[in-house]
């Protein structure tokens, strides 16, 4: 019974730690992604010596993953 309770216990930590990894690694990769497709606007050097093919590869990329990050924490289906 006790051990019931401890594993179900840390199972609910897992989750909650998992769900906030998830939807902070999202917002972190899909601000990345909305920085290089905004680097020429932002007046960003490094970014704006990059190829505009790779830079629109590399955005749709990270808003890809990104949107699954965050889908995958708040679906919270662990």
């Amino acid at each position: 019974m006790e051990n019931d309770l401890r594993h179900r216990t840390e199972r609910k930590g897992f989750t909650t730690m998992r769900v906030m990894y998830d939807i902070t690694m999202g917002i972190i990769i899909l601000g990345m992604g909305a920085l290089v497709l905004l680097g020429d606007k932002l007046k960003i050097t490094q970014i704006q010596s990059l190829d505009p093919l790779m830079r629109y590869i590399f955005a749709g990329i990270c808003a890809v993953y990104g949107g699954f990050r965050l889908y995958r924490g708040l679906k919270r289906d662990y």
